[in-house]
């Protein structure tokens, strides 16, 4: 894998349309479904009862919290692309994401991405980027969808 380095807007529009690579695989832990669940509240059976999980879930284990999934995106990211020479960057919205298939405990998990505009606001990079998240030996992705970051670049 090599990472793709960016330093200004003229560098990354030159990639529009095309993609722009694929992160390592990410192993979800039980330890770290417990602890996006404790952080944010949600202590549902599917995520965090091992035994229940493994006898009532249709999965036949425990499942990552979609939303744990999606909080992967700054960090698998980060591995496809090294955005240079910012102020600051903004995550801006999410479109159509659409999970298709559950991430069960131990999956392991990559990053797949697309520049699909880059757009020039007055200074101010909009890049909107088409997200798959792939889930190892499974044909089916966890999710797919549109990522915008706003990317302020130093002068």
């Amino acid at each position: 894998m090599s990472l793709l380095t960016i330093s200004n807007f003229e560098e990354f529009e030159q990639y529009a349309g095309a993609e722009l690579g694929v992160s390592e695989y990410h192993v979800i832990t039980q330890e770290q479904i417990s602890q996006f669940a404790a952080a944010t509240l949600d202590y549902q059976w599917i995520h965090l009862d091992v035994e229940r999980a493994q006898q009532e879930s249709p999965f036949g284990n425990t499942i990552a919290h979609g939303y744990l999934t999606v909080s992967l995106l700054p960090y698998l990211w980060g591995q496809i692309i090294s955005i240079q020479n910012l102020k600051m960057q903004v995550n801006y919205e999410i479109e159509n994401l659409r999970f298709s298939q559950a991430v069960v405990v131990n999956n392991a998990v990559r990053l797949r991405a697309k520049l699909l505009s880059l757009k020039n606001l007055r200074g101010i990079a909009k890049a909107q980027i088409e997200v798959v998240l792939e889930i190892k030996e499974n044909s089916k992705p966890a999710y797919t969808g549109i990522i915008t970051f706003l990317y302020h670049f130093n002068k």
